[in-house]
């Protein structure tokens, strides 16, 4: 929005010649951080007030470690303040005729959404079930597919009247199309091996990233500060991927599949980090408010559709390793669970307690080690990550 206005402006008259340096892409990406910055810290203390209002507090599981029993009424939802500095600082700074910018927008409050409604059931209604989990699996999945089905036309082509024509050929040819290079799975350290996907196999692996990234955040935000630091690093990390493959100078120097018009993302991802970081400033333990599903759930979409358009599926899996680790524990405590119970009689237990972030609270960590070892973990985990930028 203040780009276009920058532009009307040197076009009445010259005096106004000094608003150029709004068409930088950094400073843009700087100023987003921090005006995300400062709207989560100033509108922040209002929304904590407002959720202890509506007495919107975290429920405590009772099996879960003692010492979190004294967080019961602790507001929850707070992922509205941190979609709130996202989505205005995005509006103001960013290029609104892109079209990554909207999809990456709309995925991530479509997943809030999602995340509203299951927080709101479970802590206004008194449900403890919250919205069941056929139900928000059947939208996260429509809004999965939707976005895939749109990404891999939107990422093959250069403007929105050429990603329809995709399309349109896509349907009349019985849908079967050859696919640009850019649109297959990359491997990271291996930069000349690509693999083509094809459109169905790029749809199911991008409805596989978004929807799985999105669980994967909502599991691992468990502990005061835990989700919301991997998330800032990860979104930061993937910032500069999106300038790389944005621009045609950098992303055939790297030897990058150069996507046209990613690199506006980086505004995005820095108005997450700004968002994040306020976020944190309230959420560090003692957390004064949680974020919620409608936090958790958008900002893992979000997270994933980036690395999608940046092609990147795999490296977002190296630096959200935490992300990873997290859901496959929960997943293999599950199947070992009743694995054992229909063997046995009696269900097992491969870890004290899932997620992995409380097997090691119930092995004698204390909360803030375990959230500050896994930032520390990730912070590694996105240099690795980083160094697949010029690793070949």
């Amino acid at each position: 929005m203040l780009m276009w206005l920058a532009q009307w402006l040197q076009g009445v008259s010259t005096d106004f010649g000094f608003f150029r340096v709004f068409q930088y892409l950094t400073l843009r990406a700087v100023m987003a951080a921090m005006t995300a910055l400062l709207i989560g810290l100033i509108a922040g203390p209002h929304v904590i007030r407002r959720l202890s209002a509506l007495k919107i507090g975290q429920p405590i599981r009772t099996d879960g470690m003692e010492t979190h029993l004294i967080k019961s009424g602790t507001p929850t939802m707070g992922g509205v303040l941190i979609l709130l500095a996202i989505t205005v600082s995005t509006l103001l700074w960013a290029d609104l005729s892109n079209r990554f910018v909207w999809i990456v927008l709309l995925v991530m409050l479509g997943f809030g959404a999602i995340g509203w409604v299951d927080d709101w059931r479970k802590v206004v209604n008194k449900d403890p079930n919250g919205m069941r989990s056929r139900e928000k699996y059947l939208w996260q999945s429509i809004l999965g597919l939707l976005a895939a089905l749109y990404l891999v036309f939107s990422i093959s082509e250069s403007s929105n009247y050429k990603v329809l024509e995709l399309f349109v050929s896509w349907v009349r040819s019985g849908l079967d199309v050859d696919l640009p290079a850019q649109t297959g799975l990359l491997l990271p350290f291996f930069k000349e091996v690509s693999y083509p996907l094809g459109v169905l196999g790029f749809v199911i692996l991008t409805y596989l990233v978004i929807v799985g990234s999105s669980n994967a955040v909502n599991l691992t935000d468990g502990l005061d500060g835990l989700a919301i630091m991997p998330v800032v690093m990860v979104g930061s990390a993937l910032g500069i991927f999106a300038y790389v493959a944005g621009s045609a100078v950098y992303s055939k120097y790297l030897l990058f599949p150069h996507i046209p018009g990613s690199g506006e993302l980086l505004i995005f991802c820095a108005a997450m980090a700004g968002a994040g970081l306020a976020f944190l400033w309230f959420n560090t333990h003692p957390a004064q408010v949680f974020m919620g599903d409608v936090g958790a759930l958008a900002l893992g979409a979000a997270l994933g559709t980036i690395a999608v358009i940046v092609r990147q599926e795999i490296v977002l899996a190296i630096m959200g390793g935490i992300f990873v680790v997290e859901a496959i524990s929960v997943m293999l405590q599950v199947v070992w669970f009743k694995y054992t119970k229909k063997r046995y009689g009696q269900g097992r237990r491969l870890l004290k307690m899932a997620p992995l972030h409380h097997h090691f609270e119930k092995s004698g960590w204390k909360e803030t080690q375990v959230v500050v070892r896994f930032w520390i973990v990730t912070m590694l985990l996105c240099l690795v990550g980083l160094s697949t930028l010029k690793l070949r």
